[in-house]
């Protein structure tokens, strides 16, 4: 999952929550997870010569589970094309809204995205500088409470996350830009796939 199986992140955080008491259903998830592997051996990442582009994509799902209060982020970092760096992780607060739960998955977005930036501008044969690093979001009121200026909000771990995110956003190392959730790469990252889009992720 970390190396070469983005596609399979929301299952795989879902099950590590349950390693110290899992029970008969995780060991029936787990089962299904290896058996997907084991007929997807020759599958893997495929890095190309595209047009070497660095963007992200990020996305939430708020609370789609009753009996937790909390969501599930997720993003997906590609270059060229091909993912280089994806997470799915259970937010560690609890939101009051969708906006709230999005707004927290483009702050880690952010955040990840700042550090690939440095990494890129560490590599000597690298083209400088390196431009803005553009997050495709699908959630317009959070992309419109990143570009507003002011928070004015109740929530004080919000605040901090728009004061990070609007300081990438004034020095340039990141750009937000919408996305329909469709075509959000992100979403499979934050809830569970249906068989055809396993099988056209996996195609991918």
């Amino acid at each position: 999952m970390n190396c070469t199986r983005p596609v399979i992140a929301y299952a795989v955080s879902q099950l590590s929550r349950y390693t110290s008491n899992a029970g008969k259903n995780h060991w029936k998830a787990i089962i299904q997870v290896l058996r997907y592997l084991r007929f997807t051996r020759d599958h893997g990442l495929n890095f190309t010569r595209y047009l070497v582009v660095l963007e992200g994509y990020c996305d939430a799902n708020w609370i789609s589970d009753t009996k937790d209060s909390k969501s599930t982020s997720g993003y997906v970092f590609t270059l060229g094309g091909t993912a280089v760096s994806w997470k799915s992780t259970k937010q560690t607060c609890i939101e009051r809204s969708t906006l709230e739960s999005e707004f927290i998955a483009l702050d880690k977005a952010g955040e990840e995205a700042e550090w690939l930036r440095h990494f890129l501008e560490d590599i000597p044969m690298w083209p400088k500088p390196v431009p803005a690093i553009c997050i495709h979001c699908d959630s317009q009121s959070a992309i419109g409470m990143a570009q507003n200026h002011l928070y004015n909000g109740k929530s004080r771990l919000i605040r901090r996350r728009h004061n990070t995110v609007r300081q990438l956003l004034s020095n340039g190392i990141i750009s937000i830009d919408y996305i329909k959730s469709k075509e959000n790469i992100a979403d499979p990252l934050t809830k569970g796939l249906t068989k055809e889009l396993v099988y056209s992720s996996s195609k991918g």
